[in-house]
Order: C-alpha cells, then sequence, then structure tokens
C-alpha cells in the first residue's frame, strides 16, 4: 500500500553539472515533514519536476532517476506555466486567498489551463493507484483534483491540505467558478487547513454556494462524510533548536553579530511578496526612529528578502519600491559606525538563517495575511538558552498557537513601532519566560505531528464512510430487503413525506405530490398484503387534500391525529397557543428574512429553509433561547427539524402512532423510511428486525441509509416491481 503525495512541485531540483542534469532534494517543511512521517504505506510523490524537458535520451535518465526515488513528474509546457500556474494560481486564487482583490488578473483561458493541468495530475495519479492506497494532495493549484480521482475512484482515500488562508466567502463567492472549486475540494474524504479561521471560511462558502449543511465538521455528501477540521503545520523543533550546537555554525554566529555591531537586531525574513508587508514594516522602523531618536544608533533592521516572481511587473514594482525606501532610510540615519537597515536579496541557507536566529533581539514577522508562517515558530524553536522577543502579525495562521507573543495588527503601523518599543524594554527573564512557553507548543506541534495527525485522522474517516457503505439499501442489502418483502404476507410500510417522498421545497405549501409519486403510492398501497401509512410533521387537512383519495393510513402532526376507516381520529385537544410562544415566533420572522410561521392544532413551527445560512444559525439560537422558558411552563417540547424548529405537545411523537400500528396486527415484514430526527422516534419503537431506514445523513437509530431523497423513491419503486 502506497502514500501518494501530489504537489504542484516534487520536492527536488533538476541542476546541471557537467553538461549533465541531476536530481538533488530541495529543502521545506512540507518536504521534512513528509520525509519524516512514520508510516508503513511506501510513499511515493507526483509532481512538477520544476522545468521544461524535450523529449530524448536526457529526460530519460531523469525519469529513471526520479523512478527510482518514487518521484512521478508531471512535465508541464511553458504555456501551461504561464496560464496555470503563474494565471490562475497566483494570478487569481492567491491574490484573493490573501485579500488582494484588487491585483486579481482574471483570464478565462487561465481556468481552461487550471482544469487542464489538474487533469494532467489526475492521469499522473491514476497509472499509480491501487486499492488500499493514500491520496494526500496539497494546495490550491490542485483543488479540483480531489473530486477528479473520486470520479474514476470511487472508493479511493483521499486527503486535502490548503496551505494557504481560505478566504471569507465574501471574497470567495467572486470567483466565477466556485461552485466547480468547492466540489472538486469535496471529493476529499478530509479537507484540512491551518485554522479553524480558515475553516470556518470554508464551511460558510459551502452552505452558501452548494447549499449543504455542515453538522459539526462533517459535511454528508452522497452517502459518505467529508470531514473539515484543523492542522496547524509546526517545523522540525529539535533540528532548529539545536542547530546552534554545530561548531561551524556557532561560529558563523559569533562573526556576524560582529560584522553587524554592538547593536539590537530586528530581524525581518521574507519572500518577495505584496502579502508580507514588508514596506509597511520599514515604515514602522522608520517611524520607530524618528519617534525614538534615543535609539539612533543602538538598533539595526536586518532584512532577508527570498527572490520570488521578479520577473512578473507587480513584483518587479515591489522590488524597486523595497529598494528605494531602505535608501532613503540608510541615507537619512546612517553614520560611519551605523547603518539602520541591513538589507539582502537573495535566498539564505539553513545554516545562515540559524545563525541570523540566534544572534536577533527582536523577530519582526507581521504578513498582511499568511496561511501559517513558519518563520514566527523557526525563531521561537531556535532561541536555545537565549533571549528574544517575537513580534507577530494577528493575519498569520501562526498567531492562533504562539499568543504569547506580541500580537499586532500588520496595517497599524502605530502598533508595530509600540510593539518595538516594548520588546527593545522587556527585560530578559520576561523573554525566556515567554519563549520557554512558546517552546513548549512548538515542540508538541511539530511537522511531523501534523502529518501524522492528518493521516490518522484521514484513515478514522475512510473507516467511517467504508461503514456508511455497508449501511445503504442498495446491492446485498437491497437484496436482502426484497426478498423479505416478497416472501411477507403481511406488511407494514410506514413513509415520512417532506424529504423522503418528495424533496424539499423553499415553499412547504408547494410540495404537492407529483403524478408518478401518486402512481406509485397507490400501487403500494392496493397491494392485498401491504398496509401503507404516510407518517408527516404536517396538518391533517393538507395530507387529505394530496392523499386522501388514495387508500393510505394517514397520520398527521407527528401523530397528533391518524385516519382509520375513513375518518380523521385527534389523540389530543386543538392547543390554545399562548401569546407569549406566538409573539416570541412572530418576532423571529419579522427579524429573519425569507422565514415564515405556520400554526398547526396541535404545534406551532417556524420555517427557515430559505434563510441565510449564518443568519439562521443565529436565529435558531436566539428562538431556541427565548422558548425554553414559556415551554417548559407549558410543558411543551422545542424541537430542532430539518430547517424548522417546531413547539409541540411532548407526549406526542411519530413513535405514538407506529407503537399502536404494531399492536393492531401482526406484521410479519415491517419498514419505515424517513430523513429526520422526528423519523428516529418510530426507529426506536419498531422491532430490532424491522428494515428502518434513514434518508440523507445517516443515523444510528436505524438499520439502513439512502443518501438521497431521489434514492428513496427508486427504492420503492424497484421493491414493488
Amino acid at each position: 500500500m502506497k502514500l501518494i503525495i501530489i504537489s504542484n512541485r516534487l520536492p527536488i531540483k533538476i541542476i546541471q553539472e557537467n553538461d549533465e542534469y541531476k536530481v538533488v532534494p530541495s529543502s521545506g517543511g512540507l518536504t521534512t515533514g513528509l520525509d519524516s512521517l512514520q508510516t508503513h504505506y511506501e510513499k511515493h510523490w507526483i509532481g512538477w519536476p520544476g522545468m521544461h524537458l524535450k523529449e530524448g535520451e536526457e529526460k530519460e535518465k531523469i525519469n529513471k532517476q526520479m523512478e527510482e526515488q518514487h518521484f512521478h513528474p508531471v512535465y508541464l509546457t511553458p504555456e501551461q506555466i504561464v496560464n496555470y500556474y503563474e494565471g490562475y494560481s497566483n494570478s487569481v486564487l492567491w491574490p484573493l486567498s490573501h485579500y488582494f482583490t484588487s491585483y486579481v488578473r482574471y483570464k478565462s483561458k487561465y481556468w481552461d489551463a487550471y482544469k487542464e493541468v489538474n487533469t494532467l495530475f489526475c492521469e499522473k495519479a491514476l497509472e499509480i493507484l491501487e486499492p488500499g492506497d493514500i491520496v494526500w494532495i496539497q494546495d490550491y493549484h490542485l483543488m479540483l483534483l480531489p473530486q477528479m480521482i473520486r470520479n474514476h475512484i470511487p472508493d479511493m482515500n483521499i486527503g486535502y491540505f490548503h496551505h494557504i488562508p481560505f478566504p471569507s466567502y465574501e471574497l470567495f463567492r467572486m470567483l466565477p467558478e466556485r461552485a466547480e472549486i468547492l466540489k472538486g475540494l469535496l471529493g476529499a474524504d478530509l479537507v484540512g487547513f491551518h485554522t479553524h479561521h480558515y475553516m470556518r471560511h470554508f464551511i460558510s462558502a459551502v452552505y452558501r454556494v452548494l447549499k449543504l449543511d455542515c453538522v459539526l465538521d462533517e459535511i454528508y455528501l452522497n452517502g459518505r462524510v467529508v470531514s473539515v477540521n484543523a492542522f496547524p503545520m509546526g517545523i522540525n523543533y529539535d533540528l532548529y533548536h539545536d542547530a546552534i550546537l554545530n561548531p561551524k555554525i556557532n561560529k558563523n554566529a559569533k562573526k556576524l553579530k560582529k560584522d553587524f555591531g554592538n547593536h539590537k537586531l530586528i530581524l525581518c525574513v521574507d519572500r518577495l511578496d505584496y502579502s508580507k508587508g514588508i514596506l509597511l514594516h520599514l515604515k514602522s522602523v522608520r517611524n520607530f526612529l524618528d519617534k525614538h531618536p534615543e535609539y539612533q544608533g543602538k538598533v539595526s533592521l536586518v532584512m532577508v528578502v527570498a527572490p520570488s516572481r521578479d520577473q512578473v511587473m507587480m513584483y518587479f514594482d515591489l522590488k524597486n519600491r523595497i529598494d528605494k525606501v531602505v535608501g532613503s532610510i540608510n541615507g537619512k540615519y546612517s553614520t560611519a559606525e551605523w547603518r539602520p537597515v541591513h538589507y539582502f536579496y537573495r535566498n539564505f541557507n539553513f545554516e545562515e538563517l540559524i545563525a541570523l536566529y540566534h544572534i536577533s533581539d527582536i523577530a519582526l514577522v507581521t504578513p498582511l495575511r499568511d496561511g501559517m508562517n513558519l518563520v514566527a515558530k523557526e525563531y521561537v524553536a531556535a532561541k536555545r538558552r537565549k533571549p528574544g522577543v517575537l513580534i507577530l502579525s494577528e493575519m498569520a495562521g501562526a498567531a492562533s498557537e504562539l499568543s504569547e507573543t506580541l500580537i499586532v495588527n500588520p496595517t497599524d503601523i502605530k502598533e508595530i513601532e509600540d510593539a518595538l518599543l516594548k520588546a527593545l524594554e522587556m527585560p530578559e527573564e520576561q523573554q525566556m519566560k515567554l519563549l520557554a512557553s512558546m517552546q513548549l507548543t512548538v515542540s508538541s506541534q511539530t511537522v511531523n505531528q501534523w502529518a501524522e495527525d492528518f493521516v490518522q485522522e484521514l484513515n478514522g474517516v475512510k473507516h467511517k464512510n467504508d461503514w456508511l457503505k455497508q449501511k445503504i439499501a442498495t446491492g446485498k442489502n437491497y437484496d436482502r430487503i426484497k426478498q423479505a418483502y416478497d416472501h411477507a404476507e403481511k406488511r407494514l410500510i410506514v413513509l415520512d413525506y417532506d424529504g423522503t417522498l418528495v424533496p424539499f421545497s423553499e415553499n412547504p405549501r408547494l410540495a404537492a405530490p407529483s403524478p408518478e409519486l401518486l402512481i406509485l403510492l397507490a400501487r403500494l398501497s392496493t397491494h392485498s398484503k401491504n398496509h401503507l401509512i404516510v407518517s408527516s410533521g404536517r396538518d391533517r387537512h393538507t395530507l387529505e387534500q394530496w392523499l386522501g383519495h388514495l387508500s393510505v393510513g394517514l397520520s398527521a402532526e407527528h401523530g397528533a391525529f391518524y385516519k382509520e376507516n375513513g375518518e380523521w381520529i385527534s389523540r389530543m385537544k386543538k392547543i390554545k397557543w399562548d401569546d407569549e410562544i406566538l409573539n416570541i415566533i412572530e418576532q423571529t420572522v419579522h427579524r429573519t428574512p425569507h422565514s415564515q410561521i405556520e400554526i398547526k392544532d396541535t404545534a406551532v413551527v417556524w420555517h427557515y429553509r430559505k434563510v441565510d445560512p449564518w443568519l439562521a444559525e443565529l436565529r435558531v439560537t436566539q428562538l431556541i433561547n427565548a422558548l425554553m422558558i414559556p415551554c417548559t411552563r407549558l410543558n411543551l417540547q422545542v424541537m430542532k427539524g430539518n430547517k424548522i424548529i417546531e413547539v409541540k405537545d411532548k407526549s406526542i411523537h411519530k413513535g405514538v402512532e407506529v407503537k399502536r400500528l404494531i399492536e393492531q396486527k401482526h406484521y410479519d415484514f415491517v419498514m419505515a423510511i424517513g430523513d429526520d430526527t422526528t423519523d428516529e422516534d418510530m426507529f426506536h419503537v419498531l422491532p430490532q428486525d424491522a428494515f428502518t431506514i434513514k434518508v440523507g445523513k445517516d443515523s444510528t437509530a436505524a438499520r439502513f441509509n439512502l443518501p438521497t431523497q431521489q434514492l428513496a423513491v427508486d427504492f420503492l419503486d424497484s421493491l414493488t416491481n
């Protein structure tokens, strides 16, 4: 069995030495974490190798080297790199996800290329996938891939992790392809994010775009569960914490400290990108020196900017602006003995970074938006028995874990200035105390732990989905029910109405049965061996109007009324509704667009199917809280159903009517089908050998499951043929 990691880039570099191409490993947090993951699975990696190679002997040699290391390349043309990578991925998804909507550059050919490349990755995966394998897809470049793979292999165990922020719904809805992207992600069994904030934004988008509910952290979709969770990514803590013990690194750190002079050092390590807020932290340092001249000559900014996409005009302009600001600060404040900004526009290797982390008094990590930001964690880990202060943007994912640091709004220059002053004046004893607390966090949530946690939960979701699949009333399960049906002499069949026989309607009054459904019910009810009951929460007048002409037993308002021998019988008197209860619900309707109240003889219902999900969630909580005291006083039950809140007599439920029917006659075949929590009341009172079937989200109260309402109708139709 294999763990197949799929990412935009393979964790390698192809270099040219002595006129020959060679494959060498590349470094990075993701590579480190997945390489150190302890698993019995054989690890494979699918991705772009980083360059375009022409067909020929050299390409064959490179492919052989990669195959030996279980790397499977997806070769992309220069045009695909421009339109898929530079285009849709980094000119649409990246700026949108980082809240820079003015930087979005949308072209239809970008989306076409994105779909095309995701298809290429899918084809490569299908070449090596086998039953029992795990697929773990990484990041925003491949958001369509989970569903593409599932379309070919429905039972595949698929995980997806999103390494950048997931934007709020108000931004995400700007994407013309928002529905396709969400459907692509929901092809995974587990969708992971760095923080619960991104998780919440994703769930909100699923609610609003696809109209799918998320119960706790699970989305129920076509008979399977998609789990959504937060997994904060870490680093290799021991590697960073122990690195300064290396004599070479220690020596380099001492040399650097001597070169920079006897000044306090503020360190910034960023990739060239507008999301990192580089110009803002330069401005903050400049303003700090203006307002606190006593620190001129005593504190310097060491700024490391790793080159990135500087051939793109937007990044080229950013680089030029940084150069100018650094020049102006140094030109204004520098002395013969002191330079306020030491600026390095190049990549620093691991040894150089550790030396910088070790000697820096302050790390200024203030991105405008960042998925996690591992620099913050690296700095904390590298501080071995040495003081230091981390100033961290509240917009970085790491801020949700490193709460002991100085948290700032990255756009508030004054707040950053104040944090710099506080950091410079903080006693060493307090610095060490805060670092120790953060090191405890970083050392426990390592990159290896992150990978283990994700794979472990992914396997757990797969086991749950396998269990759910075993409960679906198709295949062998259907044959078992069909055989029992065919051999029975007296059958009791109890069917819910809304969500079981008919789909939910935004207007409940428009959910009348179709001619095809009426024919099906007539066929079921006229069979001499069948006693068919439609048990609904609807009022008896509506059921009579829609189904009264059929020879079907009817139960209305969750069993408060039942029809027998052509007459409606009441189990209870009509309730005179308390004005307080009606006023509470009517006020909720007034404050909640698209909701409505329904007053029955024995129940009053608030419907919110058409209400915005966020507002509905708020109003549900408010309404239940408001109803609790008056309903308790009047011995009434507040019940949450499928997009409804219902107030009714607690002694009446669907199980009461089913129990009466069971006690009335002996049946050798009993079947009940329903989709709501109200239907579970009848599941509970039926004999253990009854065929209880839950439609939609599965329930432990039912023996079997049918994932959709249409499948329920198809099931009944095939049962009678």
